[in-house]
């Protein structure tokens, strides 16, 4: 009789097999929005510097939404006019009072001013322009730009990179060259060009400036795309997407996107700030926006004739400067968040 020897399985060491192991629990937000996404959000809401972030963001939200109601308008039907107290080019201090055709006053004023007359809480700018009432519906201004101009730029972006890294070959070659050109032009020199081309076909509004900033601004997104796709479309589960016969449209939206876009999320939701400030600076040019129109550059295009009395006018410049650098740097807290959120080195501490 033969005796065939059998090597011993190896087994799992004590204490290391599935079933020992202790399941980490998955709660129902975390069930709801995935392992990833729920990550990401709880990164923002427990990370200093995005908490700060949110919070700046999340006043900017209420002025926006409350501006009615902290700063009626006069003329209903085009609120984002600036009111203005006469035509004098000489600016008014702070809290100097209306002299004709004051706001309506609202319901909060009496009990928090102590008065009923409406005064110039921030003061007025050259050419009596009412620099509070600027400071709170030029936050909406802010907001309309910066998401349409990022919302814009980030589709044409997404769309041209995709198609160049996913097909390669020679589409890629000239979609790939068209960004290089765009590339070479000096961004805010090429804005500021063509807003001024189409102001005389499309007239004084916020479209001339959106327009330009939007064609000259897409470029880098789909760089970005693009090398992350390269990256990722040779993976497995694209590879087995793609032998199970899924098309091209399919494969692209369900497995490559979603997993190469986030890099790209993280520089857009920093461009929102600085979209911002590049609209403010082509306003500041006069390029764009008719005058008087409610937005943070145009108020301090307005105290380019008292530079050299900032000292007695200083507040026709620190108040809607200071709204903007919030606001940019609101944005960006966020955007250096998501960047850690998302960085493989900070997954463990995250958990």
């Amino acid at each position: 009789m033969t005796t065939v020897a059998v090597e011993a399985i190896p087994q799992a060491p004590a204490g290391l097999t599935p079933e020992s192991l202790p399941a980490r629990p998955v709660g129902w937000l975390e069930g709801l929005l995935g392992p990833d996404v729920y990550r990401i959000l709880r990164g923002l809401v427990t990370t200093p510097t995005s908490v700060a972030g949110l919070i700046l963001l999340a006043l900017f939200v209420f002025v926006a939404a409350a501006a009615p109601i902290i700063a009626p308008p006069i003329k209903v039907n085009d609120p984002y006019k600036i009111p203005r107290d006469g035509f004098s080019p000489d600016p008014r201090p702070m809290m100097a009072e209306w002299r004709r055709t004051p706001p309506p006053l609202p319901f909060w004023w009496k009990p928090i001013m102590k008065t009923d007359r409406w005064v110039h809480l921030f003061g007025t700018a050259s050419g009596q322009w009412d620099i509070f009432y600027g400071v709170v519906w030029g936050t909406r201004t802010a907001f309309r730009v910066g998401l349409i101009i990022t919302a814009t730029t980030l589709a044409i972006g997404l769309t041209i990179g995709s198609l160049a890294a996913y097909y390669g070959g020679a589409l890629d070659n000239v979609l790939m060259r068209v960004v290089d050109v765009f590339l070479t032009l000096p961004f805010l020199m090429a804005a500021l060009i063509l807003s001024a081309v189409l102001v005389p076909r499309v007239g004084r509004s916020i479209i001339p400036a959106v327009i330009a900033l939007i064609v000259f601004g897409w470029m880098t997104y789909a760089r970005l795309i693009r090398g992350d796709i390269l990256s990722v479309r040779e993976r497995e589960y694209v590879l087995a997407a793609r032998a199970l016969g899924a098309s091209d449209a399919s494969i692209l939206l369900k497995h490559i996107l979603p997993n190469a876009i986030f890099p790209t999320m993280v520089v857009a939701s920093m461009d929102i700030g600085s979209y911002v400030l590049s609209f403010a600076a082509l306003s500041f040019l006069g390029v764009g926006t008719e005058v008087g129109y409610a937005d943070w550059g145009q108020l301090l295009s307005f105290a380019r004739d008292w530079i050299t009395n900032l000292a007695d006018y200083w507040y026709i410049v620190v108040w809607p400067g200071v709204m903007l650098i919030l606001f940019v740097l609101a944005w960006n807290l966020i955007g250096d968040a998501v960047r850690d959120v998302l960085d493989p080195k900070m997954r463990g501490a995250q958990r």
